[in-house]
């Protein structure tokens, strides 16, 4: 049914929320203050034409905007949309009682996300490759994207050739996209089981358009050139799909704040480390353990730090950290530590932070839900909250990371 809505205010996911008969009504891509028309659908609607359009509306960068699910708030005015993503680390604090300045959000330049995972299907009409429609399956088909890097943009055509050549399903398959210092990482998944000679024809594509890899749910099908990400002075190659973080300046503005904080160390614990974003650099200037669950990402970072020069010693640990979070005991033996979890935090491994005496702390996250029940912990074990800076890695979308710097005084013996 067709309704007219008055926009009170942005949601959690970057959707205007209206309010109808006592009820939150969200619809996309529109903003506070705006009067709107908008088919409803239960607590949905969408968009039909916007009647009064806010101050705050800018003209959209992308043709497909709207229509791609990728982004959801190209049409905000930037001053004001960067605001809006710090206000959701201020406010998720807020909601844990926790009073600390927040600082300005750290911008995200348009063209700099070096990864991303696309939608790939086969169809009548040939391979459709792209982003899935705002709250569908259905595949936009992508003939620009301001938010990624130009050497993906730029593959466009190339990539919906290795989509088809390793398409074996009916179904759609996804097809992540690494923009590596020794070309296009392609890791596809739920592709199907290829036969012999579609794998040799892959394979050969995948050469001829100048891929550095092909893998196949994690099964690599071709690698012409090794993959090479720069952590720091230190190449790694990372294992295929493995988790990076979106964009290098993001990492690399991460890694020195966390850098700056642990000058004072000489024994530094990275959880959750990954393939050695923070590690390595860490590495520079203090003694450090690595723990990771995933045995590939912590191989990839062995071996960077093996061919490495210049770096203090670096020690690695297979463990699960949900399961068997290091103990304040263990931790004893470091005078620094830093965590980035996925979304979900790290609820457990905070406790045993808390009980422990590491002078220097610091938590990384991607969810601000999260890492504010995870600083609340520390503060409730004597820590102190230095500072809150929060990132943008994923430009327009709701996505917004943090660094948070703790800090215990150490007891006098």
């Amino acid at each position: 049914m067709n309704s007219r809505f008055s926009i009170q205010r942005l949601g959690a996911q970057g959707d205007g929320i209206a309010s109808d008969e006592g009820r939150e009504v969200f619809v996309s891509f529109t903003l506070p203050g705006e009067t709107v028309t908008a088919a409803r659908q239960k607590d949905r609607a969408a968009l039909i034409a916007v009647l009064e359009a806010s101050a705050l509306r800018v003209e959209p960068a992308c043709r497909h905007f709207t229509e791609c699910g990728g982004c959801a708030l190209q049409h905000m005015q930037p001053e004001a949309y960067r605001q809006w993503k710090r206000e959701r680390v201020v406010h998720a604090l807020k909601s844990k009682g926790i009073a600390c300045e927040v600082g300005e959000i750290v911008p995200c330049r348009p063209h700099s996300r070096r990864r991303a995972t696309f939608t790939a299907r086969r169809t009548e009409a040939g391979m459709l490759l792209g982003f899935n429609r705002h709250l569908s399956a259905e595949i936009i088909p992508l003939e620009e994207c301001p938010v990624t890097v130009p050497e993906i943009v730029s593959a466009f055509g190339r990539l919906r050739a290795i989509a088809g050549a390793i398409c074996a399903t009916r179904g759609p398959f996804h097809l992540a996209v690494t923009a590596t210092a020794s070309g296009l990482d392609v890791a596809a998944q739920g592709s199907g089981r290829m036969e012999d000679k579609q794998r040799r024809a892959a394979a050969d594509l995948a050469i001829r358009e100048g891929f550095a890899r092909l893998s196949v749910d994690g099964e690599i099908v071709v690698e012409p050139k090794k993959p090479v990400v720069m952590f720091g002075d230190v190449p790694v190659a990372p294992p295929p799909g493995v988790f990076l973080q979106a964009t290098a300046e993001a990492e690399q503005i991460m890694a020195d704040l966390v850098g700056q904080h642990f000058s004072r160390a000489k024994r530094v614990a990275d959880l959750f480390s990954g393939c050695g974003s923070f590690a390595l650099r860490l590495a520079a200037g203090a003694e450090v353990h690595a723990v990771e669950s995933d045995a590939a990402a912590l191989a990839a970072l062995d071996r960077g730090f093996r061919y490495a020069t210049g770096l203090k010693k670096l020690t690695v640990e297979k463990r699960d950290l949900f399961r068997r979070p290091l103990t304040f005991k263990e931790l004893a033996a470091f005078d620094g530590v830093v965590f980035d979890p996925p979304r979900a935090g790290a609820e457990d491994q905070a406790k045993q932070i808390a009980k422990s005496d590491v002078p220097f702390v610091a938590a990384v996250s991607c969810n601000p839900v999260t890492l504010a029940r995870d600083l609340a912990i520390l503060l409730a074990g004597s820590y102190r909250l230095k500072s809150v800076t929060p990132l943008d890695q994923f430009l327009w979308s709701a996505h917004v990371e943090a660094v948070a710097l703790l800090e215990k005084p150490r007891k006098r013996r």
